[in-house]
C-alpha cells in the first residue's frame, strides 16, 4: 500500500470540504465533528464539483441541484443523487492526510 499525500488537516475547514488535486486526480476532503472523509471531487448526477459544496453533519451536498451523499459511504442520501460518488479511507498522521488511491471502491 502506497500512501498519497493530500494535505494538511488544518486546511480542511469544519462546513467547506477542500479541493485537492494529487496524482492526476481530483478529490474532496472534508471534515465533520472532528473526522476526516475523502470524496470523488464529482458529483454523479451533473457538473457539481463536490469540493464546491457544503458539509452538513454527515453528508455533502452538492452545489449544483443540492443533491447530498453520506460522507462515511458515498451513498446518496437526499435527491436529485442516486448513485454512490467513490470514496476513500483518509489516514491522519502528523497532521497531514492520505489516502490509499489504489483502496478498492467500497459497494453501494
Amino acid at each position: 500500500m502506497t500512501l498519497l499525500r493530500l494535505c494538511r488537516v488544518d486546511e480542511v475547514a469544519d462546513d467547506a470540504p477542500l479541493r485537492v488535486e494529487a496524482a492526476g486526480a481530483v478529490y474532496a476532503v472534508a471534515k465533520s465533528a472532528g473526522a476526516i472523509f475523502v470524496l470523488a471531487d464529482q458529483c454523479t448526477h451533473g457538473p457539481g464539483k463536490l469540493s464546491e459544496g457544503t458539509v452538513l453533519g454527515s453528508e455533502l451536498e452538492c452545489p449544483f441541484h443540492q443533491g447530498r451523499f453520506d460522507l462515511r459511504t458515498g451513498n446518496p442520501t437526499y435527491p436529485p443523487c442516486t448513485e454512490m460518488v467513490r470514496t476513500w479511507t483518509a489516514t491522519v498522521k502528523a497532521g497531514e492526510i492520505f489516502i490509499d488511491p489504489d483502496e478498492p471502491a467500497k459497494p453501494g
